[in-house]
C-alpha cells in the first residue's frame, strides 16, 4: 500500500465514519432518554434513501401508508383508554391531536410525488415523512412498555426491526436504488479525488451537530431531554413528561436516520435491508462510547469507518467480521472497569 491508496482509504473511511457517527449519536440519545437499544435505527436510514428514490420516480412512497397506520393505531389506543376512564369529552381532541398532522403530511407527500419537484423539495418531504414516523412509533409500540426492563425493550426492538425490514420489501421491492448527488463537482489533490458529495456529507453533519447542541442547550424541550437522560424519576418529580421526552427523542432519531439515508443514497446503492448493517455499525460505534457519551460515540464511529475502509483493502471478504469483532475487546475492557450493579427498575 502506497501513500496515495492510504489517502483514498482514509478519505473513504472518514466519510463512512461521519455517517456512522450520526447513527451512533441517535442511538445514544434514544438509549439515554428511554433505555431502548433501538435496533431499527438503520431502517430509518434505508427508508430515507428509498423514499427519496421513490419521489424521484414520481411514485408515492410506501412509508405514507405506514404513517397513516401508526396514526390510526395511536388514535384507537388513546380513545380506548379514554372510554375506559370515562373521559368521553376528550375523544374529539384526541382524534385531532393524533390524526391531523399525519394525514396532512401524507396528503402533502402523495400530492407532491407525481409533481416531481426539485431535489431540495423532495429531500424536505422525505425528512418530514420519515421524521413523523418516530414519535408515532414510540407512542404505539414503546409508551406502554416505558417501565419494562432493558431486555424486554431490546426484544421488542428486534421485532420492530424485522417488521420494518419486511415492510421495506413491500414498499420498495427487492431492487436497489441510488439517488442523484446534491453536487456533482470533483476536485483532485494529487492521487486523491474529493467529491462534492463528500463535502455535502461533512457540512450536513456539522450543521446537524450544531443544531443538536443548540437544541439541547438553549431550548426547554432540549433541557427536558437532558434531565430525563440523567434521572428519569427525578425528571418526573419535577413535572417533566417522560412520555413527551421519548417522543421527542424518537423524532430526533428518525430525522437523523432519514438525513443519513439521504446523504449516503448518492454514494452507494441502498436496498430494503441495507439498514441492518448500517445500523449495526452505528451500534458498534455507540457501544464504544458506552452508550452514554456523544463525543466517544463519534470517535468510535470514525474508528469503525477507518477500520472498515482499510479492511476492505487488506481483506475485503472479512471486512464486516473485522468491524464487528472489534467490539469484543471493548466489551471485555468495559466488563473489567465497570462496577457490577443490578438493573435499575423504576
Amino acid at each position: 500500500m502506497d501513500s496515495s491508496i492510504a489517502a483514498i482509504l482514509l478519505l473513504d473511511g472518514l466519510t463512512n465514519g461521519i455517517v456512522y457517527g450520526l447513527i451512533a449519536i441517535a442511538l445514544v440519545l434514544v438509549f439515554a432518554v428511554t433505555r431502548i437499544l433501538f435496533i431499527p435505527q438503520g431502517e430509518f436510514v434505508a427508508f430515507g434513501a428509498l423514499t427519496l428514490a421513490m419521489l424521484q420516480q414520481g411514485v408515492v412512497p410506501g412509508p405514507v401508508w405506514l404513517l397513516l397506520l401508526l396514526a390510526v393505531c395511536a388514535t384507537g389506543m388513546q380513545i380506548t383508554a379514554l372510554l375506559r376512564s370515562g373521559q368521553r369529552t376528550g375523544i374529539v381532541r384526541c382524534i385531532a391531536k393524533n390524526l391531523l398532522a399525519p394525514v396532512l403530511i401524507s396528503a402533502l407527500v402523495a400530492w407532491a410525488a407525481p409533481q416531481q419537484f426539485a431535489l431540495p423539495v423532495q429531500v424536505a418531504l422525505t425528512l418530514l415523512l420519515i421524521t413523523a414516523l418516530g414519535p408515532l412509533m414510540y407512542q404505539v409500540v414503546y409508551e406502554s412498555l416505558a417501565d419494562a426492563s432493558v431486555l424486554v425493550l431490546l426484544i421488542v426492538s428486534v421485532g420492530i426491526h424485522l417488521a420494518m425490514t419486511g415492510l421495506g420489501l413491500v414498499f420498495f421491492g427487492a431492487e436497489g436504488f441510488r439517488t442523484p448527488a446534491f453536487w456533482d463537482s470533483r476536485w483532485s489533490f494529487g492521487a486523491v479525488t474529493l467529491s462534492a458529495q463528500t463535502v455535502v456529507v461533512i457540512l450536513a453533519a456539522l450543521a446537524l451537530l450544531v443544531a443538536l447542541w443548540l437544541f439541547s442547550d438553549r431550548t426547554l424541550y432540549g433541557k427536558a431531554l437532558r434531565a430525563t437522560a440523567v434521572n428519569r424519576l427525578g425528571a418526573r418529580l419535577m413535572g417533566i413528561s417522560t412520555t413527551l421526552a421519548g417522543k421527542i427523542s424518537f423524532a430526533v432519531a428518525a430525522f437523523i436516520g432519514a438525513l443519513s439515508g439521504v446523504l449516503i443514497g448518492p454514494m452507494s446503492t441502498i436496498f430494503y435491508d441495507s439498514g441492518f448493517l448500517i445500523g449495526l455499525k452505528g451500534f458498534v460505534a455507540a457501544t464504544i462510547g458506552g452508550l452514554a457519551s456523544f463525543p466517544l460515540a463519534a470517535c468510535g464511529a470514525v474508528f469503525v469507518g477507518l477500520l472498515e475502509s482499510f479492511s476492505s483493502f487488506w481483506a475485503s471478504d472479512y471486512k464486516e467480521v473485522i468491524v464487528f469483532m472489534s467490539l469484543l475487546p471493548v466489551l471485555l475492557w468495559r466488563s473489567f472497569v465497570a462496577p457490577a450493579h443490578d438493573e435499575d427498575e423504576e
